[in-house]
């Protein structure tokens, strides 16, 4: 079966390159860019990507146009700071050839402080990914979106690694903006903030993660990562109560 990999990217120069390389195996890349001013076009192009530049509709609504814009109805999609392993790339191979299922997930496995985290809430992290379009397609979510199918996926060998560089003050950043974009998203399905939530929440996920997941097992890393989600669940029903309290001050 024909493959087209789809990444969305702005400004995704550090990382793509890592990317790209990695699905060389595929007949078709694209790249659906929102903006870049680095140097991420010019990798996408030696890669002989084909691209198509879209304004910025949110995560799920962009990588959605993604699959729709792909030349083949098997899609896999991939961030830019994602790699194929070879262990992937080969069992990718293998099911295309002759399929068993219509959408496949793989265990995700992401690096954090110069480790990869191989339990907790960083893995396996299954992720649907590969998948024909017929059968599958990403939610609206502006943020923490997710590919919903109509069929049962089946599980691929080998991770897709994600090897993030970034700085902890950095993903601080990227995870206030989610935060953000989170508490707009329960707001609008009409979700409340007591503080029961604002206080259990954090402390369950860190009791779920840390130790019924083994997160202790990645050493330093592995605390930091479980108790930076502690924190943004935490800040997420905080900001979720900041709105509700400024709609009650409008109405």
């Amino acid at each position: 079966m024909a493959l087209s990999v789809v990444v969305i990217t702005r400004d995704a120069g550090a990382q793509l390159e890592a990317c790209l390389s990695s699905v060389s195996f595929a007949q078709e890349i694209l790249v659906v860019d929102s903006g870049s001013t680095d140097d991420t076009l010019a990798i996408a192009r030696r890669f002989r990507a084909r691209i198509v530049e879209k304004e910025w509709l949110g995560f799920g609504l962009q990588k959605q146009f993604a699959v729709d814009a792909a030349a083949n109805d098997w899609v896999l999609c991939l961030d830019a700071d994602e790699v194929v392993s070879e262990s992937l790339k080969l069992a990718i191979l293998k099911v295309l050839a002759a399929p068993g299922a219509m959408a496949y997930e793989m265990s995700r496995c992401n690096r954090f402080l110069g480790r990869w985290l191989r339990h907790g809430e960083g893995y396996p992290d299954w992720s649907l990914r590969l998948f024909h379009r017929a059968n599958a397609r990403w939610s609206d979510d502006t943020v923490h979106e997710k590919v919903v199918a109509d069929v049962k996926p089946a599980r691929l060998k080998g991770d897709l690694l994600h090897a993030s560089a970034e700085s902890i003050e950095r993903y601080l950043e990227k995870q206030n903006r989610y935060t953000s974009l989170q508490a707009d998203q329960l707001l609008a399905c009409g979700k409340k903030a007591g503080v029961a939530r604002l206080l259990i929440s954090p402390v369950l996920r860190f009791i779920k993660f840390y130790f019924f997941r083994l997160g202790f097992l990645d050493g330093l890393p592995g605390l930091v990562h479980v108790s930076l989600g502690c924190m943004n669940s935490f800040n997420k029903y905080a900001k979720l109560s900041e709105l509700i309290n400024s709609a009650r001050e409008k109405a």
